[in-house]
């Protein structure tokens, strides 16, 4: 009987789980990463936006001006903001049109704290992240 005691003693010891204050810490890291992920989601559904409605404005195909049209009818479909089509940088390397972009998006993160991010994007396949795509002064 007292060595069948002393067996469940070892046992019991050697279990081990998560103390509250762990629980506590591990939830408390959750949460601010999930309202983090749910300020961060949106600017990036934005972005994808934004490289769809370049693809469609090259589909469109015309003028300079009449794809940066097609960009805003697309980009206001899907509620875009942070760029209009005025802002496209479009050039015609090789007589086919390409359009680039870039800008940059800051996101209310808590109080007086803000997250920037640097979004770039290209229709030119041989570019990497739209290098300087900054739209030149009108």
């Amino acid at each position: 009987m007292r060595q069948q005691q002393s067996i469940y003693h070892r046992a019991a010891r050697r279990e081990a789980g998560v103390s509250l204050t762990g629980l506590i810490f591990v939830l408390a890291v959750l949460g601010v990463a999930v309202v983090f992920a749910f300020k961060l989601i949106p600017a990036y559904m934005e972005y994808n936006a934004v490289k769809d409605a370049i693809v469609r404005a090259k589909e469109a195909g015309g003028t300079p001006r009449e794809m940066q049209v097609a960009f805003d009818k697309s980009a206001g479909i899907n509620d875009v903001s942070a760029i209009r089509g005025r802002d496209l940088v479009i050039t015609r390397d090789g007589g086919e049109p390409q359009i680039s972009f870039a800008y940059e998006k800051r996101v209310p993160l808590m109080g007086n704290v803000s997250l920037v991010i640097d979004y770039a994007g290209s229709t030119d396949p041989s570019d990497t992240g739209a290098g300087d795509a900054r739209p030149a002064a009108q």
